[in-house]
């Protein structure tokens, strides 16, 4: 008998869906994925709530996908909501709208969860030697999780270092002046210095999200976005630092003038390339390899099997 779920991670600058049918044989078809910049989080790390116009692009969102979601038939919808959603005061506003698009409640997941659902996504597309060290950097926060041989979690921690909030915190100007990058940069390095990981330890390393996808789009100059080509690139540490400095250097508009990096993304690349350049500088090999599974997948995966 056949199933079709579909899962809609919702960030703090994405709204993503995936749609997965699971036929009488066992096959698994992906019926259709889609990716959505929102900016939900806007102005959340300083105000405690979420802004009207970010609700309302992200409702705009929700619209279109419930009409991909009755289109395509599906069975059964989860809907995850991370880091922006923990932290407002008015999110009963948020999931009475989710609700009355999806006709579901809101997941609010822990970090711990999320942690789970995103290597349980990575490595289900991805290959490489343990321990491993999968990273998500989002717009909120970002995680940090080492996975070992035997597929246990070694240690995993949710940190309150993403892209916007980065952004809206320590770099206001455009672009941002050099007290300003200093700033930032110390603060996502004493976060990771305080993360309990061990990042010398690792045999490899996997980055997930946006930001690292971002990257290594403009590493690759990919005239139209790639998924199959972004998955499996390898970046190192030299082409992350050329990536983010670059883009420190200039300002929202110049930035957006390349049509991959979209103004919701290109206002916050430089705040989280400037993230992945710092976690990528403790790995020995200062080098990662990017993934388009992720915590979208691990969602979908899990709810099929229900």
């Amino acid at each position: 008998m056949s199933r079709t779920v579909a899962a809609v991670d919702c960030g703090t600058n994405s709204v993503r869906l995936l749609v997965l049918e699971r036929h009488g044989d066992g096959e698994v078809e992906e019926l259709t994925r889609q990716t959505r910049l929102a900016r939900l989080g806007q102005g959340v790390d300083a105000t405690g709530e979420f802004h009207p116009e970010a609700l309302e692009r992200t409702f705009a969102v929700l619209d279109e996908y419930a009409d991909l979601i009755a289109e395509h038939g599906v069975d059964d919808v989860r809907f995850v909501a991370t880091s922006a959603a923990r932290d407002v005061s008015n999110r009963d506003v948020f999931e009475s709208g989710v609700r009355d698009r999806l006709g579901v409640g809101v997941d609010v997941i822990s970090g711990d969860e999320e942690a789970r659902l995103s290597s349980a996504g990575v490595l289900s597309g991805v290959t490489s030697p343990r321990p491993t060290l999968i990273f998500d950097i989002g717009g909120g926060s970002t995680e940090l999780v080492v996975v070992g041989s035997d597929e246990r979690i070694v240690s995993a921690i949710s940190l309150d270092i993403g892209a916007v909030r980065i952004k809206e915190r320590f770099l206001p100007t455009e672009p941002p002046t050099p007290a300003e990058t200093s700033a930032a940069r110390a603060f996502v390095n004493a976060q990771l210095d305080a993360s309990g990981t061990d990042f010398a330890a690792v045999a490899s390393s996997i980055g997930v999200a946006g930001t690292v996808t971002s990257v290594a789009a403009d590493h690759l100059n990919l005239a139209t976005y790639s998924r199959d080509a972004v998955h499996g690139t390898i970046l190192t540490l030299a082409a992350i630092d050329e990536a983010n400095l670059r883009w420190l250097e200039q300002t929202t508009e110049q930035i957006a003038a390349n049509p991959l990096l979209p103004p919701l993304r290109a206002a916050v690349i430089g705040a989280g390339s400037m993230i992945l350049a710092e976690i990528v500088r403790r790995l020995p090999a200062r080098k990662i390899i990017v993934s388009e599974s992720d915590i979208l997948d691990g969602i979908a995966q899990e709810l099929l099997a229900r």
